[in-house]
C-alpha cells in the first residue's frame, strides 16, 4: 500500500476521512465537507446515534455535490485524550473497514484538535503508521478470491507540514516494518521455517549494516552450550543461535557496563511438541508461534538498523525445535549449562528457559552488556494470570522496569510486572541438580523467570513472558490484523528510543 503526505484542497475521488469532535462539533475539514456536500454531513448527524465518540464512525456514501465515492466521519472524542496512539487506531479501523470494499484510493483529512497532546506532523505520521500496521495480511499459502482481493492502494494523509511528517515517518516506517517481519516470521508454518531457515533469513540485515553471525551445533557445543542443544537433540533439524550487532552510535560494541551495548535476546523454538513430555494435541496447535521472541529480536534489529538508531545494540537469538525421537532429551536427564550450572530436567515441555540460559549467560559473558531484556513465549501461566492484553515483566531492575512500563504503555505494548524473591527460587532447587526446570503446579511465570535470573549475574536484566501477546486467535486488535501480532518491536523501539540514544 502506498503512503503519502500532501495538501489536498478539494474533495477528489474515493473515500475521504473528516473528524468529528465528541458531542457532534466539527473540524475544519468536516466543516468543509458538510459544506461541499450541500449540508449532508449535518443531515447525516441529525438523524443518528453518532456524537464524535472515540472509535466510532459513520459514513456517507456517493454524496452529491463532490467526487468522492464516501466520506467517513470519524470520531475523534475528547480533545484532550487525543493522541498519537488514538491517530493511530483510528486509521487502524477506518482501513480495516475499506482494505477490500472496493475503494482503491483513502484520503484522511483530520485536522489535530486544539487541545490534542499532538502536533500535526506527529498526527499525520502516527495515522499513516495506523492504516500501513492494519494493511498486513498473509496470505502466502491460499488463493484468494476476488472480492477478497486487497483494493485499498494508496492512502493520502493531509497535513500543512509535509516535510516534518516525512521525517517523523521515516522513523516510523522502519518500526512497522520491523513489525511486518516479526509477522511473518511468527505466521510460517514449521515445516518451511525451521531452525536453519530462520537463521539464514537474519542475513537480510546485513544490507542495514548490521553484521551477522551463525552458530552451527560444533560452535555451541564447544561453548558448552548443553541446555540449548539438548532442547533440540530430538529434532531432525539442527539447531542454532544467531548474533545480530547493530553499532549505531559509532563506537566499538565491546564496551562494559554503562559503555556497552543493549542486549535482547529471543526465544526461538520454531516448532514445540513437547519433546518426550509431549502435550495434548490441542495444546500443540499453535506452537509454530513459540519463537515469537525471536521474531520480535528480527524484527527490533531491523528497526533500528532501518532508522539507523545512534546506539549499539546485539540481538541474540536461540534457535530450536522440540520434538520426540530416540535422541530427545528425556525426563530426569541433567545437563551443564555454559555457565558450569546443572539443571535437571524434570519436564522436557519446559525447554524455552534451557534454550534462554545459554544464550543469555552468552549475552553477558561475551558483550557486558548495559542490560538484557528477553523475550519469550515461555509459559502458558501468563495467560492464566494477565490474558492477551499486557505481557508479563519481571526483572531484577526498577529503573529498567518503570521505563519498559512506560514504554509498553504508550505503544499499545503494555507489561505488568510480577514478583521474583527468594522464596519462589527455593521451589527450583534440586537434590541432585544446581536446579530443576520446572517449580510445581502454582506460580509458574515466576518460578521461570527465577531459572533465567540465575543466568544473568549481576546484569541489569528484563525477562517479558510473551505467551499471551505474541499471537490472537481473532482480530480483536485494530492494528494487528493477523495471527501473528509482531508483539514486542514498538516497545523495545520506544524503549531504545526514549532513554538509550
Amino acid at each position: 500500500m502506498d503512503i503519502s503526505f500532501g495538501s489536498p484542497t478539494a474533495f477528489g475521488r474515493g473515500a475521504w476521512v473528516v473528524g468529528i469532535h465528541e458531542g457532534g462539533a466539527f473540524t475544519e475539514w468536516a466543516g468543509k465537507a458538510d459544506s461541499a456536500a450541500g449540508g449532508a454531513v449535518k443531515r447525516a448527524l441529525a438523524v443518528s446515534r453518532f456524537k464524535g465518540q472515540v472509535g466510532h464512525t459513520l459514513e456517507l456514501l456517493a454524496p452529491s455535490g463532490v467526487k468522492a465515492s464516501r466520506i467517513v466521519l470519524a470520531g475523534l472524542g475528547k480533545a484532550e485524550t487525543f493522541d498519537a496512539a488514538a491517530a493511530e487506531r483510528l486509521a487502524a479501523t477506518i482501513v480495516g473497514r475499506l482494505l477490500a470494499v472496493g475503494e482503491e484510493s483513502l484520503t484522511f483529512a483530520v485536522d489535530c484538535p486544539a487541545k490534542a497532546k499532538i502536533a500535526p506532523p506527529e498526527l499525520a505520521a502516527h495515522l499513516a503508521f495506523g492504516a500501513l500496521l492494519r494493511s498486513y495480511r498473509f496470505d502466502h499459502y491460499r488463493k484468494v478470491s476476488d472480492d477478497e482481493k486487497q483494493s485499498l492502494k494508496t492512502v493520502v494523509i493531509a497535513t500543512p507540514d509535509t516535510g516534518a511528517a516525512k521525517k517523523i515517518w521515516n522513523e516510523v516506517s522502519a518500526v512497522a516494518e520491523g513489525v511486518f517481519i516479526a509477522r511473518d516470521l511468527v505466521n510460517e508454518p514449521a515445516n518451511v521455517l525451521y531452525p536453519d531457515e530462520f537463521a539464514r533469513r537474519t542475513t537480510a540485515l546485513k544490507k542495514l549494516g548490521v553484521k551477522v553471525d551463525i552458530f552451527g551445533v560444533p560452535e555451541m557445543r564447544k561453548l558448552g552450550m548443553n541446555a540449548l542443544l539438548g532442547v533440540g537433540q530430538g529434532s531432525a533439524h539442527d539447531s542454532r543461535m544467531v548474533v545480530m550487532q547493530w553499532n549505531g552510535a559509532g563506537r566499538s560494541s565491546g564496551g562494559k557496563g554503562k559503555n556497552g551495548p543493549l542486549a535482547f535476546i529471543g526465544k526461538g523454538v520454531c516448532f514445540d511438541s513437547g519433546g518426550l513430555s509431549m502435550k495434548p494435541a490441542n495444546s500443540m496447535m499453535g506452537m509454530k508461534g513459540d519463537m515469537g521472541g525471536a521474531a520480535a529480536v528480527v524484527g527490533l534489529m531491523h528497526a533500528l538498523a532501518k532508522r539507523k538508531a545512534r546506539v549499539n545494540a546485539i540481538g541474540l537469538i536461540g534457535l530450536v525445535e522440540n520434538m520426540p525421537d530416540g535422541k530427545a532429551q528425556r525426563p530426569n536427564d541433567i545437563v551443564k549449562t555454559m555457565s558450569g550450572q546443572t539443571i535437571e530436567i524434570l519436564n522436557t515441555d519446559a525447554e524455552g528457559r534451557l534454550v534462554l540460559a545459554d544464550v543469555l549467560w552468552y549475552a553477558q559473558s561475551r558483550f557486558k552488556p548495559r542490560f538484557m531484556v528477553d523475550l519469550a513465549t515461555l509459559t502458558g501461566a501468563i495467560l492464566v494470570a494477565l490474558g492477551a492484553e499486557h505481557a508479563g515483566l519481571f526483572s531484577n531492575n526498577d529503573e529498567l522496569s518503570e521505563r519498559l512500563t512506560k514504554a509498553g504503555s504508550l505503544e499499545g505494548e503494555p507489561v505488568w510486572r510480577l514478583p521474583l524473591g527468594d522464596a519462589y527460587d527455593r521451589l527450583v532447587k534440586s537434590k541432585i541438580a544446581d536446579m530443576k526446570n520446572i517449580g510445581g503446579s502454582s506460580a509458574g511465570s515466576i518460578t521461570a523467570a527465577q531459572i533465567l535470573q540465575r543466568f544473568v549475574n549481576r546484569v541489569p536484566w528484563a525477562h517479558l513472558d510473551i505467551a499471551g501477546v505474541a499471537w490472537q486467535d481473532g482480530e480483536q486488535k485494530p492494528l494487528a490484523p493477523s495471527w501473528g501480532t509482531g508483539w514486542g518491536v514498538r516497545v523495545l523501539n520506544r524503549l531504545v528510543a526514549e532513554y538509550y540514544e
